[in-house]
């Protein structure tokens, strides 16, 4: 059988990208002198939580996650990342490929929740490896990836932080049910407020008992207004 060994050696964000990626470089080794004339691979990306510290700030925001700190040595495990698949070209002895992975910052979803804590430092990821090998030299075989192949990284979370402020700059985006959408439309449409960033610090200022912004006038049709950015201010 093809040995492959697998190492990450490095990440970095996709800005070309038309949704939030990430790019992982992966160099696969093959022992043996065999030509490898493709693998399909499989890989599943895992953040290992209790392999880096926390300051007190992203502690506090880790706590729907994991709860308090001092129950972290049973709560502190796993989270799935990501699943991705790539077909790596053929090869003899060594190559280096890209994984792209793409990402989502929906605040619902575990991992996005984890990197929105942190401030600084690194994200150990371990990526676990599995697929099809094609080999050979007159002619092919077909072997599996064996389960045990992994690697390991530690990306940057400056890494993550750039890669979400390219595709949404200044912002961050909230899930809800539609119900609330609709009544939330309604309450912006009523006050005349420009932005959802406005509805929502309407909201908030009501809710602390201060005053909210006072109604604007509607314009009549032909009026100009100045613009406002729905991707920079939300």
């Amino acid at each position: 059988m093809t040995d492959l060994s697998f190492a990450c050696t490095g990440v970095r964000a996709d800005r070309y990208a038309a949704a939030p990626t990430l790019l992982f470089r992966l160099r696969l080794t093959a022992t043996g002198g065999d030509r490898v004339h493709a693998v399909a691979l499989r890989c599943q990306l895992r953040i290992e939580p209790g392999r880096r510290g926390y300051r007190t700030d992203e502690a506090e925001a880790l706590s729907d996650l994991f709860g308090e700190r001092s129950r972290w040595g049973s709560t502190l495990q796993p989270l799935q990342f990501a699943q991705v698949s790539l077909v790596v070209p053929g090869f003899t002895g060594e190559t280096e490929v890209d994984l792209p992975v793409p990402c989502s910052y929906d605040l619902d979803v575990a991992a996005g929740r984890y990197f929105h804590a942190l401030r600084d430092g690194e994200v150990p990821l371990l990526l676990l490896f599995s697929g099809t090998v094609f080999a050979g030299t007159g002619g092919f075989r077909v072997e599996p990836v064996p389960w045990n192949k992994e690697a390991s990284v530690r990306m940057p979370v400056s890494v993550w932080q750039e890669m979400t402020e390219t595709h949404f700059p200044g912002c961050g985006w909230l899930r809800l049910p539609r119900e609330t959408l609709d009544a939330l439309l309604a309450y912006r449409s009523r006050h005349a407020l420009p932005s959802w960033q406005a509805t929502v610090a309407s909201l908030l200022a009501a809710a602390e008992g201060g005053e909210p912004p006072a109604p604007r006038a509607r314009l009549f049709p032909g009026v100009a207004a100045h613009p406002v950015s729905e991707r920079t201010a939300p």
